[in-house]
């Protein structure tokens, strides 16, 4: 359900799920490899592939070989890829608005502190 209305929320702004997470990598630090792109976001290599080829056509990002090695692909945002920062911070507060809406506030800092706990365990299963 979260998922299903995350989605709403970026076809709106014209992306599909998972790309405003690498825009989000591309916002606080530019260019990225892609290998460090299909790291950081933890996925196959070919679906960043796809992911970037799809974002490229739409006009969002750039890659380039890099000049040092050229086995090396760097991303880049473009105007259009930057311009959307806004929107999608905006829509990230609406999902997490409406995700805890039911919820007291004191329920909603309970639940951070057991989301937290959860990440924790995942990390340490993942370094494994």
């Amino acid at each position: 359900m979260h998922r299903q209305h995350a989605g709403a929320l970026l076809h709106g702004l014209g992306l599909s799920a998972g790309q405003e997470l690498l825009l989000m990598l591309l916002w606080d630090n530019e260019p990225r490899t892609q290998a460090d792109l299909t790291r950081e976001l933890a996925i196959e290599p070919p679906t960043t592939s796809k992911m970037l080829s799809r974002m490229e056509k739409a006009g969002l990002i750039a890659r380039e070989r890099s000049e040092t090695d050229r086995r090396t692909v760097l991303v880049t945002l473009t105007e259009a890829g930057r311009a959307l920062e806004g929107p999608v911070n905006a829509a990230w507060r609406t999902l997490e608005e409406d995700t805890v809406a039911a919820l007291t506030p004191e329920q909603q800092d309970d639940l951070l502190v057991l989301l937290g706990r959860v990440l924790e365990s995942l990390a340490a299963k993942r370094r494994t």
